[in-house]
């Protein structure tokens, strides 16, 4: 189960603290637990600061309590804190990460879904897509449409989402992709060859979380290829 720890101090050294951390970061390189750290400075006292230290367990973050790095860092941030920091130790028990669950929902409905219609919900109506096979980018939530429609007139196949990484605003996809050829792609007609690629999506996400921007990565030019729509080169 993932921990959480909130470390609640008061200081007017912050400079000096966020050296201090940057130095307990260096010095535990390749030993430390914690997975993400995040201070954040109260808006209506900046001399009140919080960090959120996260672990991939409670056991894992008694592991990296018991550094001597992180003891003498505990120590030397005491020193510049009005009083000694406070800890609250929390078990995780939910943890929605909405854009990356957006993106999830998102695959569901544009890949696997033959109702088309809930993606109005999920992006917006001036997304962008690149795909680098496109001369142009396609823009507006229609052409999304467009683009999807080719791929399931032209193909039976089945879509898994491998793995998803959000940060900030992005979420990173990575899929993979098999599918038999049962009608016209891109001017070739059925082969009923069974082709199959991996790729990776990345989607920006607006402010009112919805899919705004689309980046697409896959072997376009090997699928060709298995389809027979490519000249052998002249030896």
């Amino acid at each position: 189960m993932t921990f959480v720890q909130l470390i609640d101090c008061r200081t007017n050294r912050f400079e000096e603290l966020d050296r201090l951390m940057d130095q307990w970061v260096e010095q535990t390189r390749g030993r430390r637990t914690a997975t993400h750290a995040v201070v954040g400075k109260d808006r209506g006292d900046t001399s009140h600061l919080v960090e959120i230290v996260e672990f991939p367990s409670y056991e894992e973050a008694v592991r990296n309590s018991k550094l001597p790095e992180t003891d003498r860092i505990f120590r030397e941030m005491s020193a510049l804190c009005e009083g000694k920091p406070t800890f609250t130790d929390l078990d995780v028990v939910r943890d929605a990460r909405l854009n990356a669950d957006t993106a999830r929902r998102f695959f569901e409905v544009a890949i696997t879904s033959d109702d088309l219609s809930p993606l109005t919900g999920l992006v917006e109506q001036d997304y962008r897509h690149h795909d680098p096979a496109n001369e142009q980018d396609l823009v507006g939530l229609d052409g999304l449409r467009r683009e999807l429609d080719a791929w399931r007139a032209g193909f039976d196949f089945t879509f898994r989402v491998e793995d998803r990484v959000a940060q900030g605003d992005l979420v990173s996809v990575r899929w993979s992709w098999d599918g038999i050829h049962r009608g016209d792609f891109l001017g070739i007609p059925a082969t009923g060859e069974r082709v199959a690629m991996t790729g990776m999506t990345i989607l920006r996400f607006s402010t009112s979380g919805r899919v705004a921007e689309g980046w697409w990565q896959y072997d376009r030019l090997g699928l060709l290829g298995r389809l027979g729509a490519l000249e052998a080169p002249e030896l």
